[in-house]
């Protein structure tokens, strides 16, 4: 029994040896078996490269963003012309949302001509609030008032401890409201130049003088600067270190200033202190500011608006240059690190757009007129990367990417760096397909069985037609 039981198992075998002594071996079939052999490895290889990649499909559906109604903006972008003390960072959207002079989430940096940080965060007074003025009556300052220009600047700003300085244009409303010739006898009276000699008040007609106020980095009007006798320096790059008064401009409140400003120092004697109030803080160091932080704004169409903006200034709009350079600008969260990992293996499909002005400067050289605001139309769309492996899916990185086109175009305005955004309402799906492990070792085995029947079909018939030569060749008969 157990020998016939075998005899019946052995009749089910699908792969009947034969003896070795009954086979014959040759060099058609060596060479072909190593072609065979090298053929299933690169096949092998293939097919294991395909398993290993990444698969995606790409579909376009309505957004369904899952991070709220608003968006984050971040931006880091330097303006040579445009000085740090009154760049503002506005924002304002279709529904009527209008913020200006966004200031807790941005910073500003005063630059060089290189666009290099010449020292810490630049902190400006208040320039948006209402600035108190004495009643314009039309009254002019008298003589006791002195005229600086660029031969005299220097004289005056070594001979006195303290000079202060309006900076004017005489079209100006706030230069109009400022002059006061009741303030400049006061003082001209309590602090005579010649017998105490410790402030002096001066005044410069910026219409006459553009070097010399380009030179002091003045972009609005009025611009009321106090030098210290000994404290204007001047370093390679021609910066200056005075201080800036942004507090009320009646009558009272300056006088009080000066006389603060005199108090420590004795009647013709040359002594310094440099004691502040939140009134005066370090004027700009250089004509530059690199803007940089961030914003929220709701996903509608809107703006974002980069100007020089005052509640108590006005600029000369033909004077004003809003060329800039984008260091950073993109829409959405940061990638999170392992969210990094994830990108690295993705980027080939994603993360073209994100940052599409980054490292372009846009430069207005004046050859289309004054007044010329800078405007970038951006269409951003919401990229979203989902995986399918495990039991659900899950978001693997959610990013905007955008398109950018940009203009010159000349404004009745004050000039502007806009940036208008429009969200659109479809988002952009790629989904990472996952691959069966039982299709990659059905494939495997496809290739291997494939070839190998493959190649004993071509031995066969390579056998066969040498056989068949030799025959011929012999003369033989079949």
């Amino acid at each position: 029994m157990p020998g016939l039981s075998s005899s019946r198992l052995k009749s089910m075998d699908f792969y009947r040896k034969i003896p070795r002594d009954l086979t014959e071996a040759s060099l058609s079939g060596a060479g072909l078996s190593i072609v065979a052999a090298l053929a299933m490895v690169f096949l092998f290889g293939m097919e294991l490269s395909n398993y290993l990649a990444v698969n995606t499909s790409t579909s376009v559906i309505v957004d369904n963003s899952s991070d709220g109604e608003f968006l984050r903006i971040e931006f880091n972008i330097s303006f040579p012309a445009l000085s740090c003390e009154f760049a503002a960072v506005d924002v304002s959207d279709v529904l009527g949302t209008n913020r200006l002079n966004i200031t807790k989430t941005v910073r500003k940096f005063s630059i060089d001509h290189d666009l290099r940080p010449t020292g810490a965060e630049f902190h400006s007074g208040s320039t948006m609030h209402l600035i108190k003025h004495d009643e314009y009556v039309g009254e002019h300052e008298g003589e006791s008032s002195v005229t600086l220009n660029a031969r005299n600047f220097d004289v005056f700003s070594k001979q006195f401890p303290i000079l202060v300085v309006n900076f004017y244009a005489p079209w100006c409303y706030w230069s109009n409201r400022l002059v006061s010739g009741s303030l400049i006898a006061l003082i001209f009276n309590r602090y005579d130049p010649e017998t105490d000699g410790r402030i002096i008040l001066a005044k410069v007609d910026c219409t006459e003088e553009g070097e010399l106020c380009r030179r002091h980095h003045i972009q609005g009007y009025p611009s009321i600067r106090i030098f210290r006798k000994g404290s204007d320096l001047r370093d390679e790059h021609g910066h200056h270190e005075h201080e800036s008064y942004y507090g009320d401009r009646d009558t009272d409140t300056l006088v009080q200033t000066m006389e603060t400003l005199v108090a420590p120092i004795p009647a013709l004697h040359h002594k310094l202190d440099n004691s502040t109030q939140s009134i005066k803080r370090p004027a700009p160091s250089t004509g530059g500011c690199r803007v940089e932080g961030y914003v929220r704004v709701k996903k509608v169409p809107g703006n974002l608006i980069i100007s020089a903006r005052s509640g108590s200034h006005s600029f000369d709009t033909s004077l004003m240059n809003m060329s800039h350079v984008v260091s950073h600008l993109s829409f959405g969260l940061k990638f999170a690190p392992k969210a990094l990992v994830d990108a690295k293996r993705l980027m080939p499909y994603i993360g073209r757009s994100h940052d599409r002005l980054n490292g372009r400067a846009f430069v207005n050289q004046r050859d289309v007129g004054a007044n010329v605001t800078i405007e970038h139309y951006l269409q951003v769309v919401k990229t979203e990367v989902v995986s399918r492996r495990g039991s659900r899916d899950h978001t693997i990185i959610e990013e905007y990417e955008y398109t950018a086109h940009s203009s010159l175009a000349e404004s009745v305005d004050i000039p502007v760096a806009k940036f208008h955004f429009e969200l659109s309402p479809m988002q952009v799906l790629i989904t990472e397909l996952p691959k069966s492990f039982s299709h990659f070792i059905t494939n495997v085995c496809a290739i291997i069985g494939g070839i190998f029947t493959v190649a004993g079909i071509l031995d066969s018939l390579l056998h066969n037609t040498i056989r068949l030569v030799k025959k011929v060749e012999l003369g033989k008969n079949f």
